[in-house]
């Protein structure tokens, strides 16, 4: 059995780079393809990660009017956190919003002097929200807009929220969808690339073929070879298609925001380096073996 399968992979390798230009063609093919699905993924995963700290970080901020005194905003706190769909309710005070304001804004002189010019704290004080899920936004805002104390708000910052996350949800979305179209439809070339290379493979060796089968081969010694074929297009496309991953997010990783994912773009690759390697390699070997059985079955009549 060792033998056979020996033999077998060293015939493939021997079909694989006699096929030549057919043979890089569909390499190059593979490679593509698997480029296009790996940075898919890749990007999948940023997205889901994008979403968790959106997530986290989601909130509603009700904004109280400069005549609300603070008992009565920790009144509405405390009623706010009694909500079954609130995770927490935090006080702000208006003194703690400048401090923020301040800290935020330290390296802007000419702000600092302007707050300092109106002479007195033009900030309002506040309570941030978050939702124990983010969906229970909508719910939480109606909550607030038909409480008894909503006359004493300013504003609120929902529907800000709101339209931001609903682009970020969109641009992936819209995102994927053009990336699987793209990954299917090169998919589909790789199978008829592989197809034919095998094919040519089968058609120039059908007289060793005959020569095999007239001194006893088995089918599976006689097709193996073929298989193998299949498999060198995936694993050499999924090794190219990486490199170019990498050099893509090499390149990518400079004007990538590190607060976006709460990393670097090129540390998060190489912390999901395997996976996405995995993902590649399984689907080319999938559609390397596909193409091979099917020129097999149409043209191998054994």
């Amino acid at each position: 059995m060792l033998l056979t399968f020996k033999r077998t992979l060293k015939e493939a390798l021997r079909n694989f780079f006699r096929n030549g230009l057919m043979s890089f063609a569909a390499l190059g093919i593979m490679t593509f393809s698997l480029y296009l699905i790996g940075m898919l993924v890749f990007l999948s995963l940023a997205g889901n990660l994008i979403f968790k700290n959106l997530e986290e970080k989601a909130n509603i901020s009700v904004y109280f009017k400069p005549d609300v005194e603070e008992e009565a905003i920790l009144k509405v706190q405390k009623e706010i956190e009694e909500n079954n769909q609130v995770l927490s309710a935090i006080y702000i005070s208006k003194e703690q919003a400048l401090a923020d304001f301040r800290a935020d804004n330290a390296d802007e002189p000419i702000i600092l002097e302007s707050l300092e010019e109106i002479g007195e704290n033009p900030l309002l004080a506040s309570l941030t929200i978050q939702a124990k899920d983010p969906n229970q936004f909508p719910a939480i805002y109606e909550t607030i807009n038909q409480s008894a104390w909503s006359e004493n708000l300013s504003r609120i910052n929902y529907e800000k929220n709101k339209d931001l996350i609903d682009k970020i949800v969109s641009s992936v979305k819209t995102a994927k969808k053009t990336g699987f179209i793209l990954g299917a439809i090169f998919c589909f070339i790789s199978i008829l690339i592989i197809f034919n290379a095998v094919r040519l493979t089968i058609y120039n060796q059908k007289q060793e073929i005959e020569i095999m089968r007239l001194v006893g081969a088995s089918n599976v010694y006689i097709r193996l070879p073929y298989l193998f074929e299949g498999v060198f297009y995936a694993l050499g496309g999924a090794i190219a298609a990486l490199l170019l991953i990498i050099l893509t997010v090499k390149i990518a990783d400079p004007y990538f925001s590190d607060k976006i994912l709460g990393q670097g773009l090129n540390n998060f690759f190489w912390q999901n380096l395997l996976n996405i390697f995995y993902f590649q390699l399984l689907l080319g070997i999938i559609l390397g073996i596909l193409s091979s059985l099917i020129a097999i079955r149409k043209y191998l009549k054994i």
